[in-house]
């Protein structure tokens, strides 16, 4: 099959979609990876409300870290209005507490099958992987959060704890559905892997990294298309901003940039 006439799930800011040959390849399981002030949530945030506003697309929006509240207030700041959005059922918020010890997977089915979404963010899933105790967890079952003790020291982040069957217990649910979904992970600075947790990015279909630069005042932000399955990309560093409207990229950057 020629990957190029797949169906896309397009983000909504032009110039990105260009540098996808079009959009996300549909069904895609897509990793926002970048540090502190990269603009991971917002670009989530924003290809949640494109594709309601855009393409009118129902999209789910899962938060472990901000609760609603927070999320509407922060989409206020770019003149996104979460709850006319949810009114039309067209958008769902729904804030995840990684400290219930219930179980994440079966809520989110839950929640997926009453919506019946086709675009989802996690946000994030470096939250929701800090806070999994693994124990005992086999093909086919699914994964519950449990609240961490105090007494016990914080979990450093690998394979045994953040391992490859928790990941695809969350991703083989995504797929099922066949959603396009955004997962954002914390990237700390001068780390070697693609994300907080050193796995996703190998079990992920796409990686976008998203970096920040602060020197002598002046801000510069990148991100970089890392991978990307059943598509040809972009693969250079492109410059954005974070404005007004959210995330943007120079047009005339972005029309000097050839695919390769």
């Amino acid at each position: 099959m020629d990957y190029e006439e797949l169906p896309r799930t397009k983000i909504g800011i032009q110039e990105l979609d260009n540098l996808l040959n079009g959009g996300i390849p549909q069904g895609n399981i897509v990793l926002l990876s970048g540090g502190a002030g990269t603009g991971k949530s917002t670009l989530a945030l924003q290809y949640a409300v494109n594709g309601a506003t855009l393409f009118g697309e129902k999209a789910l929006y899962v938060s472990t870290e901000q609760n609603r509240a927070e999320l509407i207030r922060q989409a206020a700041g770019f003149n996104w209005d979460i709850e006319s959005l949810e009114q039309k059922s067209l958008l769902k918020v729904i804030f995840f507490d990684i400290t219930t010890g219930t179980s994440f997977l079966k809520q989110l089915e839950e929640v997926i099958t009453a919506f019946q979404p086709k675009r989802l963010v996690i946000d994030s899933l470096t939250t929701l992987t800090d806070a999994l105790l693994v124990s005992g967890i086999g093909e086919g079952e699914e994964f519950s959060m449990v609240q961490i003790a105090e007494t016990i020291n914080p979990i450093p982040r690998t394979d045994k704890i953040v391992s490859k069957s928790i990941l695809y217990s969350l991703f083989r649910v995504l797929k099922k559905y066949k959603l396009t979904t955004l997962l954002t992970s914390e990237l700390p600075e001068e780390h070697e892997a693609l994300s907080a947790d050193g796995v996703s990015e190998f079990v992920a279909d796409g990686v976008i990294i998203l970096l920040y630069v602060g020197i002598g005042g002046l801000d510069s932000r990148n991100f970089r298309i890392r991978k990307m399955r059943y598509t040809d990309h972009n693969k250079e560093f492109i410059p954005y901003e974070i404005g007004s409207t959210g995330i943007s990229i120079d047009q005339d950057s972005a029309s000097s940039i050839v695919m390769k």
